[in-house]
């Protein structure tokens, strides 16, 4: 049943208010001033700032900063500051050596040798070597780390198996040879495995603090981290406090000091805060205020593309959605995305009818009625829900789950009026807090429908068909298809790059005819920067390390 607060809301928002005028969230005006007339970077535009502490918004409070347990986009940009990978990502996304100063790879793609960096430290000054990758490595796919993101490793020999605890961790693919020097062997050809090497999955940790702290490891004073940065302090709901870390092999051309990261699930607080000057780069501009900052700050404000795909996930476990793909199909024809993308987002966002964005060699695949006008999805929509046995005296009750936030409270109204409007749906949205949406989706008692979002990890479709195996501990729709899982897993092995990009096109044609998701639009990134944070680029997968940022004279 509807809570009568939110059907209230959703009569407001269908007869008084155009989508492009609702939200929450004031109105912003006036201009804002230069900062004190000084010009950026002082006489020559390149000087320094004497205090290099750099404040970034950061989303909603990150869950863990243990990179094999983490989940999820604000600790990920914590990560990247503390650890460091084997390969790491430039500026712009190209990949660089990381930890590992070079590596080979043998002719039949299976073995990566990787020689390590000799002066490569942890933050307490311990060294890194080949013993902590494989202990880490073996740590991330231990069924008893209770991670979510082991099939991020799956390529790797027995990695697969090891996380399902039918094999021993020693059986893992990965092996010293001395200790500047490891071996990683694959289950077949992965064209795409350094990219994936980026991700916190296949970070290392420190072993000894691990087992001396347990989990509470990651504490201020009990972390070692090899990245760049190290933890100062972490007060929950408030910030994040990284310090330079004078270990890190190439400190010297550390500019920052200081990192403070800022939790703030509260889009428009956290405007204020960047307009206050208490914030040098936003995690994003609420979409009600991208036009304040095109005609304010235009030269602040930056707009790039994202690899990424907003959807809604449906609980394929229970009813109403069990078996019923004829109603998910009904409910994914009657969104308008044009409405949503140009009135309610309005930052350049693709509508989509498919599941994987515009990635490097892949055609993306879409819903067959993505050719329909608008008018002939909606009748089609108004037909199948009949089908599914929905009339205007038994319309379909269900609910949005989303996390805490102004756009997402934006799109979820959108959708649930359309539902309304098109097929007479009763529905229901409720927002939670970040840790808590992402606990009740992963335990699929209490959802229904979910609002999701997808960062690819590496730049190549398998990272969004990977999401939707039926071994993917981020499958929260309950998603089972042999038939999709043996597509998939048959395109992992596949050294042929056009043979593999026709297998995962199979792959996403079968999930867009099932739809246990509902995809809606692709990304793009939305921040606001300071003229004074230097080194910052834009890249497809938002990516950034604060090794490379610096602030100029201001």
């Amino acid at each position: 049943m509807m809570r009568a607060n939110v059907r209230r809301a959703l009569g407001v928002f269908a007869t008084l208010c155009a989508l492009s005028a609702c939200g929450g969230g004031e109105e912003l005006s006036g201009s804002v001033p230069p900062a004190s007339g000084v010009s950026i970077g002082g006489a020559t535009g390149t000087e320094l700032a004497e205090v290099q502490v750099l404040h970034q918004g950061n989303g909603a409070e990150p869950q863990s900063l243990d990179p094999h347990r983490s989940e999820g986009v604000p600790g990920s940009n914590i990560q990247r500051d503390l650890f460091e990978g084997l390969v790491n990502e430039a500026p712009n996304g190209d990949l660089e050596p990381g930890a590992a100063e070079f590596w080979e790879v043998s002719d039949d793609g299976l073995i990566y040798t990787f020689n390590l960096r000799r002066e490569a430290r942890w933050s307490n000054g311990d060294p890194v070597t080949a013993d902590d990758w494989v202990y880490s490595l073996r740590r991330s796919l231990d069924p008893m780390t209770m991670s979510r993101y082991t099939f991020i490793l799956n390529p790797i020999r027995n990695a697969e198996a090891i996380a399902a605890g039918q094999m021993p961790l020693d059986d893992l693919g990965v092996r010293k040879i001395d200790d500047y020097t490891l071996e990683i062997q694959l289950e077949g050809p992965t064209p795409y495995f350094l990219g994936l090497l980026t991700h916190s999955s296949s970070y290392a940790v420190h072993r000894p603090s691990i087992e001396q702290h347990g989990d509470q490891h990651t504490r201020p004073g009990n972390l070692v981290s090899n990245g760049a940065f190290m933890l100062g302090d972490w007060v929950v709901q408030s910030h994040v406090k990284l310090v330079r870390n004078p270990q890190y092999w190439d400190d010297s051309n550390t500019v920052l000091n200081e990192v403070w990261y800022y939790a703030t699930e509260d889009q428009s607080a956290e405007l204020r805060r960047y307009r206050a000057a208490e914030l040098d780069i936003t995690s994003t501009v609420p979409n009600r205020q991208l036009g304040w900052a095109r005609e304010n700050v235009p030269d602040e404000l930056v707009i790039a593309p994202y690899l990424g795909s907003y959807y809604y996930g449906f609980n394929v476990t229970q009813p109403p959605f069990k078996d019923q793909s004829g109603l998910r199909r009904a409910l994914a024809l009657a969104i308008d995305r044009t409405i949503i993308t140009q009135q309610v987002t309005g930052a350049g966002q693709l509508a989509s009818f498919g599941w994987v964005p515009p990635v490097n060699g892949y055609e993306g695949q879409q819903m067959p009625e993505a050719e329909w006008t608008q008018a002939e999805r909606e009748d089609e929509a108004r037909r199948l829900y009949a089908e599914a046995g929905y009339t205007a005296d038994n319309p379909l009750r269900t609910e949005i789950l989303y996390n805490t936030q102004e756009d997402h409270k934006r799109i979820a109204l959108a959708i649930a009026a359309m539902w309304k409007q098109v097929l007479g749906a009763e529905v229901g949205i409720l927002n939670q807090e970040w840790k808590v949406y992402l606990d009740t989706r992963r335990q699929k008692i209490d959802t229904q429908v979910f609002r999701g979002g997808w960062i690819g990890d590496y730049n190549d479709a398998y990272t969004f068909s990977e999401l939707m195996l039926s071994t993917s501990g981020l499958n929260d729709s309950g998603y089972v298809s042999p038939e999709y899982d043996a597509l998939v897993r048959q395109a992992s092995r596949e050294a042929n790059l056009e043979t593999r990009a026709q297998m995962l096109q199979q792959a996403e044609r079968l999930l867009l005819e099932e739809l246990p998701v509902l995809p809606i639009y692709f990304y793009v990134t939305t921040k606001l920067k300071k003229p004074w944070v230097g080194g910052y680029e834009s890249n497809i997968m938002d990516h950034h390390r604060s090794k490379n940022f610096y602030i100029l004279k201001h």
